[in-house]
């Protein structure tokens, strides 16, 4: 693992080989980097399963990208509560490292680990624009209000800047 950097309270990680683009020109092979948000949920996980398959077959970066969503009652927390809810994000990225710490030891896939904080779209969407991604994977919404307030994967088809793989 390396620590590649920390800014606007976002950790960033790389697993695996280092990556380099190889001798062809982008947009001519297949992507470069496929970008795939996950959030601990089966959806998410069977997208970055399949970003991992597709990045291995294409040789491309996998960058995977987890999105910390304060919820409306992070502003009114006590300091007690705030730092239970550290502790909790905390555990899940420290549980969502393992299995990506082996996929790239496996596979010898270079994989970038992003954790920021913000709305999931916004970030997803700002992440996928600075790295140039050639494709977004996320995994279906599980939850019932999406069908009214739009979910996730629907906002990045709409945006129409890549290609997005939703998996269900």
């Amino acid at each position: 693992m390396r620590a590649v950097g920390a800014e606007r309270g976002q950790l960033v990680e790389e697993y695996g080989p280092a990556w380099s683009p190889g001798p062809f020109e982008r947009g001519t092979d297949g992507p470069h980097v496929v970008l795939a948000g996950v959030d601990g949920s089966p959806s998410a996980s069977r997208a970055g399963a399949y970003a991992a398959g597709l990045a291995r077959r294409q040789r491309s970066r996998l960058v995977l990208v987890y999105v910390l969503a304060p919820t409306a009652w992070t502003g009114m927390a006590s300091g007690y509560l705030a730092a239970a809810q550290e502790q909790a994000y905390e555990a899940t990225i420290d549980e969502m490292r393992r299995p990506i710490r082996d996929l790239a030891d496996e596979a010898g896939l270079p994989i970038t680990f992003i954790v920021r904080r913000g709305d999931a779209f916004t970030e997803l969407r700002r992440t996928a624009v600075e790295l140039h991604a050639d494709l977004v994977v996320v995994g279906a919404s599980e939850s019932r209000g999406h069908r009214i307030v739009g979910s996730v994967a629907n906002r990045l088809v709409r945006s129409g800047l890549w290609p997005v793989t939703v998996v269900p």
